[in-house]
C-alpha cells in the first residue's frame, strides 16, 4: 500500500510511535514560527528550559498581531522578543515586514519539511507542500529546544479538484465549499490533501488560501502536492533550490474522498457567526453593507491584491462603505507601489493599513454598531471583530471588491468579464526587515529586555487525590478560544501578563466568571462538542489554570486546545454518553473519587453530582506521556524532570 503526502512527510520525520491512525506519534520538527500575541509566552517558556540556542533548522519570530501601540505594553513585548531571539538563535521579523504565514510562505516554507507555529493557521504552508501545524507556545518552545512534537497519527481525507475556476470565483470559494461539505468538525483528527487535475490550475497563493482555512475544519493540517507550479513560485522567490517534487503514491489509501468541481463553483459567503454557515452570495444579494476588510493571512497575497486593484481601478468605494486593505507582506506592499496598483486602491477610497493581522483579530477597524462587515478573513466568531453585535461575513477578495463599490452584497459574476491581471515572474526580494541572531559565542553580549507588563508564567501542580469542587461554568457546543480568551485591542496587550489577562477570561459567555472563579478557588468547566476550536492560543488554558481550573469535561475537544490543557496541567475528560451533559448544571457540587489514580492509569472515571446524586462516566483518552505530564503538573515541570 502506498503513502499519502502526509504519510511520506511523517515517515521521514518520525521519532517515536507507530503510524497507526489514532495512536500518538512523535515528530522531528524542522522549522518553527511564532507571532507576538503568543510569542512572548513561548520565549519565556524557552528561557525557563535553560537551553542556550535553538536546535531547529530555522526558527522565526514575527511581529504581526499586537502592532497597535496605544500604550507601552505591546512595544515592550516586541523589544523583549527582539532581544531574546537575537540571543538564542532565532530570526526576528520586524513590525512592518508582514503577516507570519504570508512571509513564511514567501521566504522560508519548503516542500517536504515540518513546521509548527504558535498560530492555528500555520497549515498555510501546506500550499507549498510543507506539513505545517498549529501548536501551543509551549510545544513550540520544546521543539525549538530540540524536543519532539507529539500528535495523534491523523487519518487522511482526499479532496479531488476537477475543472477550473470561472471568472470572479476565487480560492476562498473553494475552501468555503469544503467547509459547507465537511463543517467545522469535519477535519478533526485528519490531514486534508488536495488532488486532481484542478490542482494544476491553482497558484501557490491560491493553494495557501485553501490550506490556511483548513484550520476552520479542525484539521491537523492541509496539503497540496509540490509540482511545477510550486517550482515556479519558488523560482520567483529566488529559492528554486528548495524545490522537491512531492505527490501521493498512486495506490495511496484515504479514509474519505470528496470531489469539488471548480468550474461549477459560485461565489460563497460564510454567514455569522461560523465559517461553515455557508450560503451563495446570490442568496444574500442586495443586503446593505457597512464595511469591507480585505487582507489577513488568508487573502493578502500579490495575486489577491492585484485582483482587487484591477476591480477598483477608476471606481469609487460606495459612500456608505468603509474599505480597508492590508497587504500581507512588505514584498507585496512594495510591488503594489512600484506597479501602480497601490495608487488605484488609494484613488478608489480604500484605507491602506499596515502589513499586519489588524482587523482579523479585532486590532482596529471594528465595524459600527450592528454593522454588516464583509471580510476576506478566516474567522467570523461572535465579537471577534471588536463589535459585539456586528454581523461578519467571510468572502473572497472578488466578492469583497464588488460589494465595496456597490454598497450591497454583490455577486461579482454578474459584472461580466473579469479584468485580467499579470503576475510578475520574479518577486522583489528584500529581507532587510528580518534580523539575524547573534553568533553563539557572542550571545552573552545580548541583554534580554523585559518590560513591567511581562509577568511570571503560572505553573501547574499535580492533581489532587480526589476531586471535590464546584462546576464553575457550563457552556455549549463549539466554544472557541475567542470565547475563552478574547482578542482585540483591550485584551491582547496583556498576553504576557496572565493575572491581568484573567480579568477577561470567558467574559464573552459570562462577564462574572473571572471574579466567581477567584472567589470559589477555581473548579471544573463543562463544555459541549468541539470545545476549544479556533486559535492555538495557549492562554485559553494558561489563564484558566491561573484561575484554579482543575479539569475540563466536554462532549469532545479540538486538537490543539486539548494539547494545551495537558501542557498546563488541566485534565481534559470527555463524557462517555454525550446526553449526560444534561445531568449537570452550573453551581452543582461535583466529585471524582480517586482522581489522581484515574489520571495515572485509568481510562474511565465517575463524575458524581453531589447536589443531585446523579453520575456520569468520563473517558480519559490519554497516552502514557500525557498522563506523566499531568501528574507532573504540566509540561514545564515534566520537561525539567526529563532533563
Amino acid at each position: 500500500m502506498g503513502y499519502t503526502i502526509a504519510q511520506k512527510i511523517i515517515k521521514e520525520h518520525l521519532v517515536c510511535g507507530e503510524m497507526i491512525t489514532g495512536k500518538e506519534i512523535g515528530l522531528r520538527i524542522d522549522q518553527t514560527l511564532t507571532q507576538d500575541a503568543t510569542g512572548t509566552m513561548a520565549y519565556l517558556q524557552f528561557e525557563a528550559m535553560g537551553i542556550d540556542r535553538v536546535k531547529t533548522e530555522l526558527s522565526v519570530a514575527y511581529i504581526d498581531h499586537n502592532t497597535l501601540q496605544a500604550g507601552f505594553e505591546n512595544a515592550d513585548d516586541h523589544r523583549y522578543i527582539q532581544t531574546v531571539t537575537k540571543k538564542h538563535g532565532i530570526r526576528f521579523s520586524r513590525p512592518g515586514n508582514g503577516i507570519c504565514h504570508q512571509v513564511h510562505l514567501e521566504r522560508f516554507s519548503k516542500p517536504g519539511k515540518t513546521l509548527i507555529g504558535s498560530d492555528s493557521h500555520t497549515p498555510t504552508a501546506g500550499g507549498i507542500g510543507m506539513l505545517g501545524m498549529g501548536a501551543g507556545g509551549l510545544d513550540v518552545a520544546v521543539a525549538m529546544g530540540g524536543g519532539t512534537y507529539y500528535i495523534t497519527m491523523p487519518k487522511n481525507i482526499k479532496i479531488n479538484l476537477v475543472g477550473k475556476l470561472s471568472d470572479y470565483v476565487g480560492a476562498k470559494d473553494v475552501i468555503l465549499e469544503v467547509l459547507r461539505i465537511l463543517g467545522v468538525k469535519g477535519g478533526v483528527g485528519a490531514v486534508i490533501e488536495y488532488a486532481g487535475e484542478g490542482v494544476k490550475t491553482l497558484s501557490v497563493p491560491q493553494r495557501a488560501t485553501i490550506t490556511n482555512m483548513g484550520a476552520e475544519l479542525g484539521a491537523t493540517s492541509s496539503l497540496f502536492p509540490s509540482d511545477e507550479v510550486t517550482r515556479a513560485f519558488l523560482k520567483a522567490e529566488g529559492r528554486e533550490e528548495d524545490y522537491i517534487e512531492l505527490s501521493p503514491d498512486e495506490d495511496a489509501v484515504y479514509d474519505a474522498e470528496y470531489t469539488v468541481d471548480l468550474s461549477k463553483l459560485q461565489p460563497l459567503a460564510a454567514c455569522p457567526h461560523s465559517p461553515d454557515n455557508v450560503k451563495s452570495v446570490s442568496e444574500l444579494s442586495c443586503m446593505k453593507i457597512n464595511q469591507v476588510c480585505i487582507g489577513s493571512c488568508t487573502n493578502s497575497s500579490m495575486q489577491d491584491m492585484l485582483t482587487v486593484a484591477a476591480m477598483l481601478k477608476g471606481k469609487t468605494v460606495h459612500p456608505n462603505v468603509s474599505l480597508s486593505i492590508s497587504p500581507g507582506s512588505k514584498q507585496v506592499y512594495t510591488m503594489l507601489a512600484e506597479c501602480g496598483a497601490l495608487a488605484d486602491l488609494i484613488n478608489a477610497g480604500a484605507r491602506i493599513l499596515e502589513c499586519a493581522c489588524g482587523p482579523c483579530i479585532g486590532m482596529g477597524f471594528s465595524p459600527q454598531s450592528a454593522g454588516v462587515s464583509l471580510r476576506t478573513f478566516n474567522r467570523n466568531f461572535l465579537a471577534r471583530s471588536g463589535t459585539a453585535d456586528a454581523q461578519v461575513y467571510l468572502v473572497s477578495p472578488e466578492t469583497a471588491a464588488a460589494s465595496a463599490i456597490s454598497g450591497v452584497f454583490t455577486d461579482p459574476t454578474t459584472l461580466g468579464k473579469a479584468p485580467s491581471i499579470e503576475m510578475p515572474s520574479v518577486f522583489k526580494i528584500n529581507d532587510n526587515l528580518i534580523e539575524m541572531p547573534i553568533d553563539a559565542e557572542k550571545m552573552d553580549e545580548v541583554t534580554v529586555e523585559r518590560g513591567p507588563n511581562i509577568k511570571p508564567i503560572p505553573v501547574g501542580k499535580a492533581p489532587d487525590k480526589d476531586l471535590c469542587c464546584e462546576l464553575i461554568l457550563k457552556v455549549g457546543d463549539d466554544i472557541t478560544t475567542d470565547h475563552i480568551m478574547p482578542a482585540g485591542t483591550k485584551v491582547l496587550p496583556y498576553r504576557s501578563n496572565v493575572p491581568k489577562l484573567s480579568e477577561f477570561c470567558f467574559t464573552v459567555c459570562d462577564k462574572d466568571f473571572p471574579e466567581r472563579a477567584k472567589a470559589k478557588g477555581g473548579g471544573v468547566i463543562l463544555g459541549g462538542a468541539n470545545y476549544g476550536q479556533g486559535s492555538s492560543r495557549e492562554h485559553a488554558a494558561l489563564v484558566p489554570l491561573y484561575l484554579g481550573i482543575k479539569a475540563v469535561v466536554a462532549k469532545s475537544f479540538a486538537r490543539i486546545h486539548v494539547a494545551n490543557l495537558i501542557n498546563f496541567g488541566i485534565v481534559p475528560m470527555t463524557l462517555q454518553n454525550p446526553d449526560d451533559y444534561e445531568l449537570f448544571n452550573e453551581g452543582d457540587q461535583i466529585a471524582i473519587e480517586g482522581f489522581a489514580a484515574a489520571v495515572a492509569g485509568k481510562d474511565e472515571a465517575v463524575l458524581v453530582n453531589k447536589t443531585t446524586g446523579k453520575a456520569a462516566i468520563l473517558k480519559l483518552s490519554l497516552s502514557d506521556r500525557q498522563r506523566a505530564i499531568l501528574l507532573a503538573g504540566g509540561r514545564l515541570n515534566y520537561t525539567k524532570l526529563e532533563r
